[in-house]
């Protein structure tokens, strides 16, 4: 049976990489990080939704549908930060679209507020 790739949630952990602090600012500005990716703006989105803890590591949702991790996103990510941590966002179990009662749900899914803490 032939299976579309999963779309899942991630909290994703990073540090932007020395030296690459205004360059990861510029491509945000002219919105052209992720240029040449299939996600589109959807890097744009994840740093205006991005939070910063106090060692100054980045946090944010990922939504990705390949099969291993962020395995499209992870070049684009990686040209800016090294990246500390990729988890589930949530139980797979729960994931309307992992557990087969809505199709790519993770596309209007509502635990990008709750993971992240925007309203």
């Amino acid at each position: 049976m032939w299976r579309v790739n999963s779309g899942m949630r991630y909290l994703v952990k990073g540090r932007v990489k020395s030296g690459r602090a205004g360059a990861l600012a510029k491509a945000i500005a002219d919105r052209t990080l992720g240029r040449g990716s299939i996600a589109g703006d959807e890097y744009w989105y994840d740093m205006q939704m991005a939070r910063i803890d106090a060692k100054g590591e980045a946090h944010w949702v990922e939504t990705c549908f390949c099969d291993s991790p962020l395995e499209e996103e992870r070049p684009y990510w990686e040209k800016y930060f090294d990246l500390l941590s990729v988890k589930d966002a949530h139980s797979r179990r729960n994931c309307r679209h992992e557990n087969g009662t809505e199709p790519w749900a993770c596309c209007d899914c509502d635990c990008t507020k709750r993971q992240s803490g925007s309203d």
